[in-house]
């Protein structure tokens, strides 16, 4: 079956066309003109502002054009992960989105469900000429995954709107009322070479297999780090083959996605080849026990290879290692507040080693500010050792609910109307894109809700076909709702 053939036809047909444009973070345009042109031949405003933001407005059916302007808002850039053995070329290539039973997932990479279920959905709701609504406005932003530059940049007083509903989040059934704040910290460790002494033996060391995931969502299911593993690896091997040294390192792809992967190239003696491949076919299997209990696996293979030229003196490796061991990396803490809920956590995300620094990229999260600052603090002290240089950047911040806040009063109501249950009020760990909407809009009332998801920033991404259905009544019946407030009524309650 075509995800084509998916109800609700609208939003599946939407999406098939977000696959069919790369949009990788950063290489939006694409998709950018070709939203703004269907917007223009559907007769619909439509312009980008200065930080390439995507606005779209719509009149109110008829009979509601006295109501509270809504702002739908998704991103519209994706996560590019991929499998070890697929080819995928993010920025000429399609998603290759299948149904797989109850689920719409993507062959070899990322589905890119986040956020493109959102944008799809407004899309539908934007282009339609049978859904009663009020006044709409869309608002589709870029590069959310890679730094929230295109939210940080909104331009102030643009938007008419004065209630947000976010289509971010990735559990169906549960209203999001607040989010962590998060800050990138890069770190640059100096480090030392010497030559490669003619009696050594290279070998190519890959770590794979592990599940990764959302820095976010994940990061407390206890997976598999693959930086961690390799510097494990490395650190520990230091005790029964102290001449081994390193010439490669990389590992990581993206702050926000839990590294799968990682690669080393080490020397050692010759003579001590086949008892070094043991203690990685040892650490495989130790590895394994460990992530046994989150469901994750890990390969480790290794091949001989022609000697580098250099390796790390010693003295350099071991300050490296032991700041790479010592970085803090997952759940630092859980939210006395929110059941099951991180309060700060650590995506130690990237490493890469060059002729003069071994650089790394850490992703902090927190839903207290003052715990990002202890975070950071955590992770400068580690690499003090290495002598590194510290810098962060990118850092957002979190949202709280508004107090007594009449949206989610509203939602609550019209979730329960609409499925006779009622939905869980939760928060997320995950950055969402309302912490920095809300300085530039600090009178908006915001929800967040989405259906369900799984596997985001991973290539086992992929999206519940009910759950859609599913999100997408409510988001209906939320719009009918919004858009039959009074105007008199609506003072009183502030919507």
């Amino acid at each position: 079956m075509s995800i084509t053939q998916l109800q609700p036809a609208s939003l599946w047909d939407y999406f098939n066309q977000l696959c069919e444009i790369p949009r990788p973070s950063k290489h939006e345009q694409k998709l950018v003109s070709h939203i703004i042109a269907h917007a223009h031949n559907n007769g619909l405003d439509a312009f980008t502002d200065q930080a390439g933001n995507v606005i779209i407005r719509k009149p109110a059916t008829q009979g509601r054009e006295a109501t509270p302007p809504v702002v739908m808002q998704s991103h519209l850039d994706m996560v590019p992960q991929k499998t070890d053995d697929c080819k995928h070329d993010f920025l000429n290539d399609p998603i290759d989105a299948y149904v797989d039973g109850e689920w719409v997932t993507a062959r070899g990479t990322t589905l890119g469900a986040d956020n493109g279920i959102g944008v799809a959905a407004i899309l539908a709701v934007m282009f339609s000429n049978n859904i009663a609504h009020g006044p709409l406005e869309a608002l589709l932003t870029i590069d959310e995954e890679a730094g929230m530059t295109g939210a940080a940049n909104l331009e102030a007083g643009i938007l008419q709107g004065k209630l947000l509903l976010n289509l971010d989040t990735e559990e169906e059934g549960e209203l999001y009322v607040g989010c962590a704040g998060g800050i990138d910290v890069n770190i640059a460790v100096p480090v030392e070479w010497c030559s490669v002494a003619s009696d050594r033996v290279a070998l190519s060391i890959s770590i794979k297999g592990l599940m990764g995931g959302h820095s976010g969502i994940d990061i407390h299911r206890g997976r598999g780090n693959a930086v961690k593993l390799a510097t494990r690896i490395a650190l520990e091997a230091q005790y029964d083959f102290p001449a081994l040294r390193i010439c490669t390192f990389e590992g990581g792809t993206l702050r926000n996605a839990i590294p799968r992967n990682s690669e080393l190239t080490v020397v050692l003696p010759s003579n001590q080849k086949e008892d070094f491949e043991a203690y990685l076919h040892a650490s495989t299997l130790l590895f394994r026990s460990e992530l046994h209990i989150a469901k994750d696996t890990v390969d480790i293979i290794s091949q001989i290879i022609a000697p580098p030229e250099k390796c790390l003196t010693q003295t350099s490796q071991h300050a490296l290692l032991k700041a790479l061991y010592k970085c803090p990396n997952g759940m630092i803490k859980m939210s006395e507040c929110f059941d099951g809920v991180v309060e700060t956590s650590n995506n130690l995300a990237t490493v890469s080693l060059n002729n003069k620094h071994c650089y790394a990229q850490c992703l902090v999260r927190s839903s207290i500010s003052p715990s990002i600052a202890s975070a950071c603090t955590l992770i400068k002290s580690a690499f003090s050792i290495a002598n590194a240089e510290i810098t962060t950047d990118n850092g957002y911040p979190g949202w709280q609910l508004t107090p007594s806040s009449p949206l989610l009063k509203t939602m609550q109501q019209v979730y329960s109307d609409t499925f006779n249950k009622e939905a869980k009020i939760q928060v997320i760990h995950a950055g969402l894109e309302c912490g920095l909407l809300g300085e530039k809009y600090p009178e908006w009332d915001m929800i967040s809700f989405g259906p369900t998801i799984r596997g985001a920033h991973s290539p086992d991404e992929r999206a519940h076909i009910k759950s859609v259905q599913r999100f997408w009544d409510y988001l209906l019946a939320a719009l009918d709702q919004l858009s039959t407030v009074d105007s008199s009524e609506r003072g009183a309650r502030r919507l």
